[in-house]
C-alpha cells in the first residue's frame, strides 16, 4: 500500500538545509517545472527526503495563484512519492519551482510534467 501523507517531517523548512541545497544542488528542468535536488552523500547530512515548494512573485503577483500553483504542486509529490524516491533517491532534499508565467489550467496538466520530471531523471 503506497503511503499517500505528506508529513511535517518531509517539509524542507530550515534555513540551514535551505542553504546547504542551494550552495551544492543540482538543477534539473522539464517543461514549466524546475527542481533543485541535492542526494545523500556522505559529505551531506540528509537523514530523509524533504521537499518544498516555491513560486515566484515576480510572474504571479497575486498571493491567490501562488497558492494555487503551490497546492498542486504538493498535491503531485504526494500523490507521486514513490516515483519521486525511485528517480531522486531516498534520501534527499528537493525544492520544486514553477517556472513560466502561465497559471495552469489543470491539475493533471502539472502531474504530467512532474511526471516526465520524474521519468527524465531516472534516465539520466
Amino acid at each position: 500500500m503506497t503511503d499517500f501523507k505528506y508529513p511535517r517531517a518531509e517539509k524542507l523548512k530550515k534555513k540551514t538545509e535551505i542553504t546547504l541545497l542551494f550552495e551544492k544542488g543540482k538543477w534539473k528542468t522539464h517543461g514549466n517545472l524546475r527542481i533543485i535536488v541535492l542526494k545523500n552523500k556522505p559529505a551531506t547530512p540528509v537523514d530523509d527526503t524533504k521537499f518544498a515548494v516555491s513560486v515566484s512573485k515576480r510572474y504571479f503577483k497575486k498571493a491567490v495563484h501562488r497558492n494555487r500553483i503551490k497546492r498542486l504542486l504538493r498535491e503531485c509529490y504526494r500523490l507521486n512519492k514513490e516515483l519521486f524516491k525511485e528517480a531522486f533517491g531516498d534520501k534527499s532534499l528537493a525544492m520544486l519551482f514553477w517556472v513560466s508565467q502561465e497559471m495552469p489550467q489543470k491539475f493533471q496538466d502539472v502531474e504530467a510534467q512532474f511526471i516526465k520530471l520524474c521519468q527524465a531523471q531516472k534516465k539520466a
